[in-house]
């Protein structure tokens, strides 16, 4: 097998273009030192929040500093991330990161000196001084928080205990990453290997039944005999959630989570109950699986193997980028010409090398153009991978061009939409030039699986999650047994009756780092589903659709994902997207029943 290329060998033009941040490392280094001087300057405006006009000075400083920050931190980590061997871009990004954590403290002053002032004082000064308007959600935003805040003595402790709260998850993510060691399974050629979190993924997808259930047995069998440990550290990071939502006077963890973006309960219970509807769709795609696998008995690891034969398609680079422009044509010339920017302008960092980090991710610094990291192997999954990070970069992109630095963030909650998008209106263009039966089965037999994991498995673990804290808020005590049983009957309701539910997925749960955030998977399946009803209308409604779609990539964090989400054509507090998306995967599902029928 050939060795990885040094990165100094891969050619310049299929590497990302990082002096458009900094033209040299120099640059880098004096940005650095002139941002470490600006913390004294943060800590003279400490008390002087008490007039419109100081506030608004203020606030440009703060985000000066913090612009200046964002191309520091961005620059050395992705630098870093080119070759993580590098031990200069290591010492970058640590120093990065150093000075980060230093003016946050400095920083910190802002929150609760403008919770301290009257409420509608700062709305006054919001109309009276001319450029406060820019800064309005923001603000709005500080005091919604207000009934939510302590005291500033009560708050400092708050704080002060902030870096032992974060013990549990801390104790979680060393002890997994680092302490925890699985035994030696056969691969695919039977060659003993050690089993390590990413070859469990890779041996879960073998065609060979005894290397899938060798590995998921032993990776269960390690979890289980630590799970007295795991539980105490779970339930750890739950008793702090309730500690902190309590002493914050909210009437749950789950209320406390969702407030940040303000995001009502309603729609986290309503995503629970709308996937439990359509838990019957879930099972007729499991009994279809085990059809389609030919196994008597279809077993928890037999979930992640694909249904279809894989035909092995080479896609080069070239045909990636065409298949990609071609799949997003419905969302009209302005967007595409604006995309195509990321293939001739050095947006895209494309092929593996030695020490390059792994995965895939769009990054991006206000005032310079988004970056996408790729590794590019020529399968279809890249092709699908490029469309999402795409959709992360563009929605960067138009983020950037029509808001100002302190609006330009989105949240979480919102983005998923602009990838999974991306990913769905590929797909329909595949599907819609594809008529060959098993090519049609092998991408539906895709876009199915995105839906398995994105939504109904992670509404499985927000189910979980409101059912431990909900018991944690009621004062029940939760063991590694109880979270077992609780774990284990949530599998067997959303998997149903066609498939053995393994006794070893109990302690799944112990095994989920995205335990450790609380409340927070909801938003992949929220999102998701969100994505999915957006692209239906784009491929049903046309340019109307696409104009909405559009400003909402340009709305950045101008206001509350669910309100940015409302005027794209998608309202997240009902259970009508959900709805949607569901309708979409049963016509899919559909379609593969009928050719495992006639032509598989």
């Amino acid at each position: 097998m050939a060795q990885l290329q040094r990165r100094d060998e891969v050619s310049s033009d299929l590497k990302w273009r990082l002096e458009d941040i900094y033209a040299s490392d120099k640059e880098w280094e004096k940005d650095l030192e002139d941002l470490k001087a600006s913390k004294q300057r943060m800590l003279d405006l400490r008390g002087t929040l008490t007039s419109g006009e100081n506030l608004l000075h203020a606030l440009k400083q703060r985000d000066e500093i913090s612009l200046m920050l964002d191309h520091i931190i961005s620059y050395s980590y992705m630098r870093k991330d080119e070759d993580n061997a590098n031990s200069l871009y290591q010492d970058y990004a640590g120093q990065a990161m150093a000075v980060a954590v230093e003016l946050g403290a400095a920083q910190s002053f802002f929150v609760p000196e403008i919770l301290s002032l009257d409420a509608d004082t700062v709305r006054g000064w919001i109309k009276e001084v001319s450029g406060l308007q820019l800064y309005e959600h923001h603000l709005e935003n500080i005091l919604r928080m207000k009934a939510h805040t302590l005291s500033a003595e009560q708050e400092q402790l708050l704080a002060e205990a902030g870096e032992i709260a974060q013990a549990p998850s801390n104790i979680f993510r060393m002890f997994n990453n680092a302490d925890l060691k699985f035994p030696e399974v056969k691969n695919d050629d039977g060659e003993m290997v050690e089993l390590t979190h990413g070859r469990y993924g890779q041996l879960l997808e073998s065609q060979k039944r005894e290397v899938r259930q060798g590995a998921f047995e032993a990776l269960y069998e390690t979890y289980t005999s630590w799970k007295n440990t795991l539980a105490t550290t779970f339930v750890a990071s739950m008793k702090k959630e309730l500690f902190f939502s309590r002493a914050r006077k909210y009437n749950s963890s789950l209320e406390a989570a969702l407030y940040e973006d303000n995001v009502d309960p309603e729609v986290y219970t309503n995503l629970v109950e709308s996937i439990h509807h359509h838990l019957p769709l879930l099972h007729r795609y499991v009994r279809l699986r085990k059809k389609l696998l030919g196994v008597d008995e279809l077993h928890m690891y037999d979930l992640y193997v694909s249904m279809v034969a894989d035909e092995d398609l080479k896609i080069p680079r070239e045909e990636a980028v065409d298949m990609v422009r071609t799949g997003l044509h419905r969302l009209g010339e302005q967007y595409l010409r604006d995309m195509s920017a990321s293939f001739t302008e050095g947006w895209i960092d494309w092929l593996e090398n030695r020490g390059k980090t792994s995965g895939a991710y769009s990054w991006g610094t206000y005032g310079v153009h988004p970056y996408v990291l790729m590794n590019y192997n020529e399968t279809l999954s890249d092709v699908f991978t490029l469309a999402h990070e795409l959709g992360h970069a563009m929605h960067t992109f138009y983020s950037c061009q029509n808001q100002e630095f302190v609006n330009a963030g989105y949240t979480i909650f919102v983005a998923e939409v602009a990838s999974t998008l991306n990913e769905a209106l590929l797909m329909n263009n595949l599907l819609a030039k594809t008529q060959e039966p098993k090519k049609r089965a092998y991408l539906i037999n895709h876009f199915l699986e995105q839906f398995r994991g994105t939504v109904f498995r992670q509404t499985m673990f927000a189910e979980f999650e409101m059912i431990v804290h909900g018991k944690m808020g009621e004062g029940e005590s939760l063991t590694s047994d109880k979270l077992s049983e609780i774990y284990y009957d949530l599998n067997k309701k959303y998997f149903g009756d066609d498939i053995v539910v393994d006794e070893q997925i109990a302690v799944e749960w112990a095994r989920i780092p995205h335990f450790y955030r609380s409340f927070y998977v909801y938003k992949y399946a929220t999102g998701f589903s969100a994505a999915i009803s957006l692209s239906r209308q784009i491929l049903e409604e046309g340019e109307l659709a696409v104009q909405r779609y559009l400003e909402f990539l340009g709305g950045g964090g101008s206001d509350y994902p669910i309100n940015l989400l409302r005027k794209a054509g998608v309202d997240m507090s009902k259970p009508e997207p959900i709805v949607q998306a569901m309708a979409v995967f049963e016509e899919l599902l559909s379609e593969l029943e009928h050719l495992a029928d006639t032509a598989l």
